[in-house]
């Protein structure tokens, strides 16, 4: 099969060349700069002045069949000797260095009340000099009587002191991504044709889709430029026949990597890799090694929910709802059920949270936590606010179906639930048979007769 050095990707690509040689007809050989590929032929006409051999330039390659052609170079940045400067403009007002601003004649001030008080005391005499200062029932004692008071019961009043003293608890680290190697997809590649590698790329990219829509991407743009279109279906064909070993490799790559760090490596990456296995393991050492990965997987599911089961307690224990209700709906071990027991209590917590005195934004804080938590069946609202916003009214409608008895109670109906699964379905009734002529009962006799 022929292939045409038509470009394959309609995208350009950014590199870092070194030009290796110059050339007798007016071009330079390069190559990728501190690498051996990939490397071909440069016009001198696109470099700038100052450029030769051994220089290092940034330029725009577009890949065909035949390798990376160069459509641009971008001039190389020169470095700044002299510092930048910022010029501080200011205002343009001429005003005084230093500035004071004094306080007004309030309750710190000295001609208020506070400040006769004070003048009364100084001087011993008044009538509620001796009282005052003794705080024995004058001014002075009744009022700052009245502010002991205030004090505690802004002391004793809310949890919003305690919560504001309340350490934070750790943030726990973000498991690390998968990140593999390309040792067995460079192996794959090697295997194949040079004149391949560029289709092989894309099909490591997106699979024989991504070669499908590259080539009609690709047709386009021959049609556009007055060019002869490609055939589509050989190269979908070809990359059809590469696609497994590819995969294969890829799927190796990714295997390796998560076994040499099973024990940091985020479970989805880890999950995506297990479900990938049953297509791509095809040899007897690749099937050894996703055995290997469905065991590390269940010990890493199973201790990374011992250490979820600890953090839930411990933050329903610090009095943090909507935190444990968030962590709740996060198991690592999908469909996991909660101990009864922690259900319970953060079902109880949850219902405390949702009173009459509390603010329509808490209200909605704790109800979307509430609606997408396992114990949202258990949480009975104690109160609802007299007054709800209009965003906490928002907040019950978008949550009706999953926290209906909480709807009711704003006069809100919840939608009827949908059945699950698609179901069969029923055929319609086989229309009813043509009916029969109806023959008098003499004619039928006659016909007999005859």
């Amino acid at each position: 099969m022929e292939l045409r050095a038509i470009p394959f990707s309609s995208v350009a690509h950014r590199l870092d060349i070194e030009l290796t040689s110059s050339r007798d007809d007016g071009t330079y050989t390069w190559r990728a700069a501190g690498a051996k590929q990939p490397k071909g032929l440069l016009n001198s006409a696109l470099l700038p002045d100052g450029v030769g051999v051994g220089d290092v330039v940034k330029v725009e390659a577009e890949a065909d069949l035949d390798g990376f052609v160069v459509t641009t170079v971008f001039a190389s940045k020169i470095a700044r000797k002299e510092p930048d400067f910022l010029e501080l403009l200011g205002s343009g007002r001429d005003e005084p260095l230093v500035t004071q601003v004094l306080a007004g004649r309030g309750r710190g001030g000295g001609g208020g009340r506070d400040g006769d008080d004070r003048g009364r005391r100084r001087g011993g005499g008044g009538r509620d000099g001796g009282r005052g200062r003794d705080g024995g029932g004058g001014r002075d004692g009744g009022r700052d009587g009245r502010g002991d008071r205030n004090r505690g019961e802004r002391g004793k009043g809310g949890n919003r002191p305690e919560r504001s003293e309340r350490p934070k608890p750790p943030t726990r680290p973000k498991a690390p991504r998968l990140r593999p190697g390309r040792a067995h997809r460079q192996a794959a590649l090697k295997a194949l044709p040079q004149a391949q590698h560029l289709l092989a790329d894309e099909v490591l990219r997106g699979g024989v889709p991504a070669v499908r829509q590259a080539v009609e991407l690709m047709n386009e743009k021959a049609a556009a430029e007055g060019m002869p279109k490609i055939k589509v279906q050989p190269l979908v064909s070809l990359a059809e026949k590469m696609a497994p070993a590819l995969k294969a490799a890829e799927w190796r790559d990714r295997a390796e990597a998560v076994i040499s760090g099973i024990e940091e490596i985020d479970l989805r990456d880890i999950r995506s890799v297990v479900a990938a296995a049953e297509n791509a393991a095809r040899d007897e050492e690749s099937r050894a090694l996703a055995d290997q990965l469905r065991l590390g997987l269940a010990a890493r599911a199973e201790s990374e929910h011992r250490k979820w089961l600890d953090e839930l307690a411990a933050t329903i224990a610090d009095g943090r709802t909507v935190r444990a209700l968030r962590l709740s709906s996060r198991p690592p071990k999908a469909g996991a059920p909660l101990p009864v027991d922690m259900a319970a209590k953060l079902a109880q917590a949850a219902s405390v949270s949702l009173t009459a005195e509390v603010t329509s934004d808490r209200w909605a804080t704790v109800l979307d936590a509430v609606a997408f938590s396992p114990v949202r069946s258990l949480v009975v609202a104690e109160g609802i606010p007299a007054k709800p916003s209009d965003e906490l009214l928002t907040a019950v409608k978008k949550l009706a179906s999953r926290t209906p008895e909480i709807a009711k109670l704003f006069g809100i109906e919840p939608p009827a639930p949908k059945s699950r699964g698609r179901g069969r379905r029923t055929p319609p009734p086989p229309p009813p048979p043509p009916a029969l002529p109806v023959v008098p009962v003499a004619e039928v006799s006659d016909s007999e007769e005859e």
